[in-house]
């Protein structure tokens, strides 16, 4: 097998994991059951070794098309040959979620609607990320493949056969005949159980597709593009943990930020920003059983701060404090893009910008979901505190930069927020706070960065004090309301990141870099995409601008239009856009759904009704 490009592939999931499908009928990447548990499928990161799901046709000159069951994550590939055509309808049951053995599962259920058609299936698992040996026994009902720490069992009516390690079926449907395989954990011992019959199958599929359209019916959103905010709004939604309401950053580790190059990460956790943003995007549309649900999630990491009152930048889905990164050698890597890791060792820097964005998310939360406890309040008062105290510390930044601290402007830029925030919701909701200290300590960090985080030289906000490097997270300014959006420092901030890249500016034809690598070494070497999420930051803060400038406005519109045509096929986007067009860094991204959402609200807002 060789490699998909990473924009070929669509996901399912359950709301506790999540699949790659690739165009091509096959399953390269699935972490089961739960989002960071080992890989059981990973060709995606080892074409070789890491082992795969495939369905597809055999027939000679096939043309593969993919598309979701309308307003759900069900997933459809179409294979088009000369013979026929035929569909391999791919799904995570939602119901009865409950955590026993065998209640997660893919279903794929194969069909030919046109012609006749012979197709080929392997399922050859590779338990923990394909470092873990497995015995294969086919039984008669299907396969169990058991490794030490997990069993799957694969369930099928279709004649199988060991092969690779794993099994394989080849087989042939006429028109409006069908066949399924199963794919759930089961008990070490267990054997194959009955088929579904065709019947049930349905009935499966039939409960999905309700669950999906019902939680869908609850968005708010009616603008000019709906389309494409739905389909965010669903993925943000499978990249959410059931259990304990945590929202991964992306479901995959290590797809490259550049093919053959280091910067490949591990994603499978929550960060406190990418989560406190997403919340903001769900709130936003209307989505506030998330939002609540996140804020258990947030509660339970509030009353674990550390003794001095400050808070991890990121956790996992359960909770866990520790992340420890780790290097896989014996996998070659996306198109041999080493390292592939697995852990985080950004777990442990100092990020001050993440008590601005959860203090955000959580007085929109109180503000447009329902009222925080008092005693949520009493952990946020030290965090706040705690903030107060520290502001003025350099740290690695909202990019986990590896080049060392600095006193970067978006940093303090949200520990401004996180103050402003808490007095805020301090009056609002009349709670006990060292309001003095705050409002002192709000006016000293505004004056700072007016003083130092902008350059005179440059005319624009700079990424960190003492420099002359522009950085695109300060485009989040107007956003959370520390200037006006036709402030002139703003505007000329906005005009010098507008300019292309071999001018000093960040943008390429409206795509946006995050920094300028030729101006500032963040500790790793070679290059990187443009960051998609910082596109749609650019967009909205055009938007704001243009509020009373119909020029930008009509350039905002133009860039977002432009930013839709990089999605994939099925409207999903990775973390960056290459120079190609091609989709670079893990997939789908969180962070670039939720900026699409509030970007799309927004303009569709300041462009009004039928214009």
């Amino acid at each position: 097998m060789s490699y998909q490009p990473i924009e070929n592939y669509g996901i399912i999931g359950d709301m506790h994991s999540v699949a790659l499908v690739g165009k091509h009928g096959s399953i390269d990447w699935l972490c089961f059951p739960k989002f960071d548990s080992p890989s059981i499928f990973a060709s995606l990161l080892d074409s070789n070794i890491g082992g795969h799901f495939k369905i597809m046709s055999l027939a000679e000159g096939v043309n593969e098309k993919q598309f979701y069951w309308p307003d759900t994550n069900v997933l459809v590939t179409r294979f088009l040959c000369d013979d026929g055509v035929g569909e391999v309808t791919d799904f995570m049951p939602i119901h009865n979620l409950n955590g026993k053995h065998g209640a997660h599962q893919i279903i794929r259920r194969v069909q030919v609607v046109r012609g006749e058609m012979e197709f080929v299936m392997e399922c050859l698992p590779a338990f923990d990320y394909a470092r873990a040996k497995h015995e294969t026994h086919i039984a008669e009902n299907g396969a169990i493949f058991k490794s030490d720490a997990l069993t799957v069992a694969l369930v099928t009516k279709q004649d199988l056969e060991k092969y690779k390690g794993g099994a394989r079926s080849i087989f042939r449907l006429s028109e409006g005949e069908s066949a399924s395989f199963i794919l759930h954990e089961c008990e070490k011992d267990a054997i194959c159980g009955p088929c579904l019959t065709e019947e049930q199958t349905e009935e499966h599929f039939q409960r999905t597709v309700r669950y999906w359209r019902k939680w869908l019916s609850q968005s708010e959103y009616t603008g000019r593009w709906r389309e494409m905010v739905n389909r965010s709004a669903l993925v943000l939604k499978l990249l959410t943990y059931r259990p304990t309401g945590a929202i991964v950053a992306s479901p995959t580790t290590s797809l490259p930020e550049e093919i053959g190059g280091e910067r490949n990460w591990d994603y499978r956790y929550t960060w406190i920003r990418d989560a406190a943003f997403t919340l903001y995007g769900l709130l936003r549309i209307g989505f506030t059983e998330e939002a609540a649900d996140f804020m258990h999630w947030i509660e339970a990491r509030a009353n674990e701060l550390e003794p001095d009152g400050s808070l991890q930048i990121m956790y996992s889905i359960d909770g866990d404090h520790t992340l420890t990164e780790e290097t896989l050698d014996h996998l070659e890597g996306y198109k041999g893009s080493k390292p592939v890791r697995i852990g985080n060792g950004a777990y442990n820097q100092l990020q001050l910008d993440i008590y601005g964005e959860l203090m955000d998310s959580v007085y929109l939360f109180n503000k447009y979901g329902s009222p925080i406890s008092y005693d949520l309040w009493c952990q946020l008062r030290r965090m706040i505190n705690w903030i107060a105290d520290h502001w003025h510390l350099e740290d690695e930044g909202i990019w986990e930069v590896r080049g060392g601290k600095r006193h970067f402007v978006y940093s303090k830029l949200m520990a401004w927020v996180a103050v402003d925030r808490g007095l805020r919701l301090a009056d609002k909701r009349s709670f006990p706070a060292d309001r003095k200290k705050w409002l002192q300590t709000r006016d000293e960090i505004y004056e700072d960065i007016m003083a130092k985080g902008y350059s005179k030289n440059r005319k624009a906000f700079v990424q960190s004090y003492g420099s002359d490097s522009l950085d695109a997270s300060n485009l989040i300014m107007p956003l959370v309301f520390f200037v006006s959006p036709t402030d002139r420092r703003m505007l000329n901030t906005l005009d010098a990141i507008l300019q292309p890249v071999d001018k000093g500016g960040l943008t390429a034809n409206s795509l946006v870099y995050r920094y300028n690598l030729k101006e500032y070494s963040d500790g790793l070497s070679g290059e990187e995409g443009t960051f998609n999420i910082c596109t749609f930051w650019l967009v909205e803060a055009m938007t704001r601008a243009g509020r009373h400038d119909p020029k930008r406005l009509d350039e905002a519109r133009l860039m977002f239009e432009r930013m839709l045509g990089y999605a994939n096929h099925l409207g999903l986007y990775s973390e960056e856009t290459g120079s190609s067009g091609e989709a670079l860094g893990n997939f789908p991204q969180a962070f670039t759904h939720l900026a699409l959402i509030s970007a799309a609200y927004n303009l569709d807002r300041a462009l009004g009704e039928g214009e």
